[in-house]
């Protein structure tokens, strides 16, 4: 292929999550869009995922939210592939292989494939009272399941696991979750802020138990019968499986590329192929300022990537340096979060109007470096104009970030 080629020649996009349906609108703004070709395996248009385990949950008449109609895709000229999934990747003649055998060229390709829920070992797949929760065809299945039970037991305390459940609760099923973790939300909150979400599900009467090792299963006519918590079997009407997710890494492990819990890339988000970029829950990427590889799940991250990874499509170098921020709902329940919790630092709590309300702030030294919030949508939005600013108030001076906003900014 030659260079003028490398330059005209097609942008091929793997997946088909919100970082791919991000990186198809910004090339097509940019007028790109006859170039590029959106390869995922599922039959639906790109759509937002975070309503699946809550409001699509709870109603049939629920429908998928995509990202944009079909139409936009055709009028952009970008040329969908849907249901054929890729298969393999071919560096040296730069094609990628489709599970219908079609080949594609590509002058630069990107990897958006997301993460897969991981399952329990020995657990057998597709028993038809256990669910997990990755996809619109994930939520549908669930969605029915649901209303056919009711008791629901949610493996896992993390967002995913515990939103499953508020939601679970609200159709007025018993629920009950089992982590094994001495708290809940070990990699992603503070314990403070895990103690909140603990007492607030606990007071709905979502049965939570913490420390607990499951294992032991029952089978019979493809369903598990009972599972064994703390070595003793429990009854099983409906089991979620809510006990994280791994990245989606097959298809560059397959084609030589460096990857380490994600798809090892650079900060304008090239693999070790430079004319391959990773980007979303896949990408394993170097933190700005410390250097350290992070892989994020988040709506934030795969935006974000996706258009730092379009400055690398258009030939400029515009290293990704995005605040990380997260959110989940949990029945009436609504946690935001700005930045990277320290390992080590002082917290300082701000009280809200009411008990539910409150945000919990993180300092390293005097620096503000990440802001919970509980039911306080006004100080996640101060904190994050106020850490995107890079200016951050004293601890015992002014640790109120609305306050900070105003007075400093």
């Amino acid at each position: 292929m030659t260079d003028k080629e490398q330059q005209t020649g097609s942008i091929v996009i793997v997946g088909g999550g919100h970082a791919a349906a991000a990186l198809c609108s910004g090339l097509a703004a940019a007028g790109q869009g006859a170039r590029v070709h959106l390869v995922c395996d599922e039959a639906e248009l790109p759509y937002q995922r975070p309503p699946l385990s809550k409001a699509f949950l709870k109603s049939p008449q629920e429908a998928l939210q995509p990202h944009r109609a079909e139409e936009w895709y055709a009028q952009a000229g970008i040329t969908l592939h849907r249901t054929d999934p890729a298969v393999a990747i071919d560096r040296e003649r730069r094609v990628l292989r489709l599970r219908s055998r079609r080949e594609i060229g590509f002058a630069q390709l990107v990897l958006a494939t997301g993460a897969h829920a991981r399952t329990l070992p020995g657990l057998p797949a597709l028993l038809r009272n256990v669910a997990a929760m990755r996809s619109a065809q994930d939520a549908m299945r669930l969605r029915s399941q649901l209303a056919a039970a009711q008791r629901v037991t949610v493996l896992g305390g993390g967002f995913i696991g515990l939103e499953i459940a508020a939601t679970a609760r609200a159709l007025g099923k018993q629920v009950s979750v089992l982590e094994s973790a001495p708290r809940l939300l070990t990699r992603s909150v503070s314990s403070e802020l895990a103690e909140h979400v603990l007492q607030t599900h606990r007071a709905s009467s979502i049965e939570i138990r913490l420390g607990v090792a499951v294992g032991g299963f029952v089978i019979s006519a493809e369903r598990l019968v009972s599972l064994s918590v703390d070595g003793r079997p429990e009854p099983v009407e409906l089991l979620v499986l809510g006990v994280g997710a791994a990245p989606e890494q097959a298809l560059a492990e397959g084609a030589g590329l460096e990857c380490h819990n994600g798809v090892v890339v650079d900060a304008c988000m090239r693999t070790s192929d430079p004319q391959i970029l990773a980007i979303g829950d896949c990408a394993s990427f170097p933190e700005h300022g410390s250097g350290r590889r992070l892989r994020l799940e988040s709506v934030q991250n795969a935006g974000d990537q996706a258009r730092t990874a379009l400055a690398t499509l258009l030939g400029r170098e515009e290293p990704y340096r995005a605040l990380p921020w997260f959110w989940s709902e949990q029945g009436g329940m609504r946690l935001q979060m700005v930045g990277l919790m320290p390992l080590q630092g002082v917290r300082h709590r701000r009280p809200g109007a009411t008990p539910a309300s409150f945000s919990i702030l993180h300092y390293v030294g005097s620096q503000l470096v990440c802001v919970e919030s509980a039911n306080a949508p006004l100080d996640h939005m101060a904190a994050r104009k106020l850490l995107e600013a890079g200016r951050s108030p004293e601890p015992g001076v002014a640790c109120d970030p609305a306050i900070a906003l105003k007075t400093r900014l």
